[in-house]
């Protein structure tokens, strides 16, 4: 018995169901059922503060972008570990990452002051963060944590405006007036202030202001306007000192322990990268915007600001020069990093510098000088 061929128009009807059940299993959102990877962090900052914020934004990425399959929370300093302590915890796993600076870790190698700390070659923070990422800077971050036996994934981020000199009781302006001063700074820049002839105190942020209100600390510098305000400065300090070499090209540093790190699938750690770059871009964004507010808002409450005498930033240099000499004879891996920023900077820093036009020129042909 034959069987009979489908009609031409049934044979289309049940080629287009099929053609229309590929196409909606295509379209239809590709929803993972695997367990929610949950990692606890915290900062060095305090929760009031802008550093805070910033770890938090750059957890809410990941977030949003792994759809349910990672999860970061942050807590702030304190919370678990001092924030001094953040690196060996993140090491040892007693949290899964951790948001800070690079320089804190300064104590276990000189070296590590150096993603921070000093001019860097007349390098700005972005011209540092570039170095970093593709002028050898990581691969040379990577051996030192190595060398020390630290289980850290460590990614670089979020290039920082140029610190302030610092808060003081009365105007500085001159070098000698640094002689005998009580004050806080952090990494390298605690030996340049130190050759300065200050006696320096490398206090976290959160502990700061309390110890300028009690008379601890003569004088204090800390990060930027947002920050400071924030942190209670103008509360305690009337005079703060614009511009400075001590720490003119920082970024934040993003901690994972390794362990946990290396046990994620592929594409979680590419939403971490990914993640990453947003987020420097974006913190940089709203430091301009919120920055430039706290300034204005500093000024109506008071605040005198002045710029650092050129005396004063020679003398930072100079200090700055004896340091590294020293360092590098002490340690080869502090050397070993000098050299990587001084070749990067020498190349880019000619070419930014001829390059760049002098925006100060358009800012007074518009608003006039300040």
């Amino acid at each position: 018995m034959s069987t009979t061929s489908p009609t031409p128009r049934r044979r289309f009807l049940k080629n287009a169901a099929k053609a229309a059940g590929a196409a909606g299993a295509l379209a239809a959102p590709m929803i993972s059922t695997a367990q929610t990877v949950s990692l606890r962090f915290q900062s060095t900052w305090p929760a009031k503060d802008i550093f805070h914020e910033y770890a938090a934004d750059f957890a809410k990425k990941v977030n949003d972008m792994a759809g349910g399959r990672l999860k970061i929370e942050v807590l702030p300093s304190g919370s678990v570990v001092p924030a001094f302590q953040l690196l060996e915890a993140v090491a040892k796993g007693t949290l899964d990452g951790g948001h800070g600076v690079v320089a804190y870790h300064y104590g276990k190698n000189s070296a590590l002051a150096l993603w921070g700390s000093g001019p860097a070659f007349g390098m700005d923070p972005n011209m540092v963060l570039a170095w970093h990422n593709y002028g050898g800077g990581k691969a040379l971050l990577d051996e030192i944590y190595k060398s020390l036996n630290l289980d850290v994934v460590s990614y670089l981020y979020g290039p920082m405006p140029t610190q302030p000199f610092g808060w003081f009781k009365k105007p500085i302006a001159k070098v000698d007036d640094m002689k005998g001063m009580k004050f806080r700074t952090v990494g390298l820049a605690v030996d340049m202030y130190t050759d300065m002839g200050a006696a320096v105190n490398p206090l976290p942020g959160g502990e700061i202001v309390p110890a300028l209100d009690r008379g601890l600390i003569d004088g204090a510098e800390f990060n930027n306007a947002s920050s400071d305000r924030l942190l209670g400065f103008p509360d305690v300090a009337k005079n703060c000192m614009l511009q400075s070499f001590h720490q003119s090209g920082e970024q934040f540093e993003i901690l994972f322990n390794k362990t946990k790190y290396d046990g994620l699938p592929a594409e979680l750690k590419s939403v971490i990268d990914y993640a990453v770059q947003a987020s420097s871009a974006d913190m940089s964004w709203k430091a301009i915007q919120r920055n430039s507010q706290d300034y204005i808002e500093l000024k109506k409450a008071g605040i005198k600001f002045y710029k650092t005498p050129d005396a004063i930033l020679r003398a930072q240099l100079a200090a700055w020069d004896k340091i590294i000499a020293k360092k590098g004879g002490e340690n080869a891996l502090f050397q070993k990093v000098l050299d990587s920023q001084k070749a990067f900077a020498q190349r880019a820093g000619a070419w930014q510098n001829d390059y760049m036009v002098d925006f100060k020129m358009a800012y007074n042909h518009y608003f006039g000088k300040a």
